[in-house]
């Protein structure tokens, strides 16, 4: 493990169309019937966005148009999992696909937060776009905050993954050839030396069996670095692990 000390990280909370049957279709029907429904996808550069952005990309129906990051400001890392966002960009850039930083100071209230994502997804509302993606799985408070926060914006909430098989699911990242590392862990749920570890199917056979195996209870969250959908692997090398606000974390160093 590369012993370079990290920088602080922030306080973290681990928490159709309907087609005219018509013989014949004016040009400007026929555009219509074929235009993909514009779409951001919320972007934690964690394995469950990054298998909800799978989703949306295997259908010919939907068009990602930016990934969409919560940046904390001073640490310049992803205010859920404190990945740097130099990263995050890498991700954006191997999948090709603009990213958009909702940027907020430390410790922000919620309004804080809902005020820096709708700045950050205005220019998206005036070009027409009214969907936003996220990989969640099964909280339903999670759900109803956004789906509730998105309304009064008259944007609608998707969630492509939701209600999976939790086991399934986590089989299913390894298999399709995704590589992440377990960046965040609980040690109130699971063990911290799980911490920076690979999330494969050792990893998954190494938790306790009051986990989830795709931690949706904030048991751990990770960082993604290839895959099937990567153009190439992001760069990046594992540095220390810190303890801090009850959680432990393995600081990713870019290469």
């Amino acid at each position: 493990m590369d012993s370079l000390a990290a920088p602080p990280l922030p306080y973290l909370a681990c928490r159709f169309r309907n087609m005219p049957n018509r013989r014949h279709r004016s040009a400007s029907t026929v555009k219509a019937a074929t235009m993909k429904q514009q779409v951001l996808v919320g972007w934690s550069g964690g394995k469950d966005s990054c298998l909800a952005l799978q989703e949306l990309l295997r259908q010919p129906d939907w068009e990602v148009v930016a990934l969409v990051s919560t940046i904390t400001e001073g640490y310049e890392r992803l205010s859920m999992h404190g990945v740097r966002v130099e990263l995050i960009r890498q991700q954006a850039a191997s999948l090709g696909i603009p990213l958009v930083e909702a940027r907020i100071p430390p410790n922000a209230s919620n309004l804080v937060y809902e005020a820096a994502l709708e700045q950050a997804v205005q220019p998206f509302l005036m070009q027409g776009v009214r969907l936003m993606a996220f990989g969640d799985l099964f909280l339903t408070d999670i759900r109803r905050y956004r789906e509730t926060v998105l309304a009064r914006w008259s944007m609608a909430a998707i969630f492509p993954i939701w209600g999976r098989n939790t086991t399934e699911l986590a089989r299913e990242f390894v298999d399709r050839g995704f590589r992440a590392i377990v960046v965040c862990v609980d040690p109130r749920q699971i063990s911290s030396e799980l911490c920076g570890r690979d999330y494969d199917s050792q990893f998954l056979a190494n938790l306790p069996p009051t986990a989830d195996p795709c931690g949706e209870n904030g048991e751990f969250h990770t960082f993604v670095y290839d895959g099937p959908i990567f153009h190439k692997a992001v760069a990046a090398q594992r540095g220390a692990i810190v303890h801090r606000d009850g959680f432990c974390f393995c600081d990713l160093v870019p290469r």
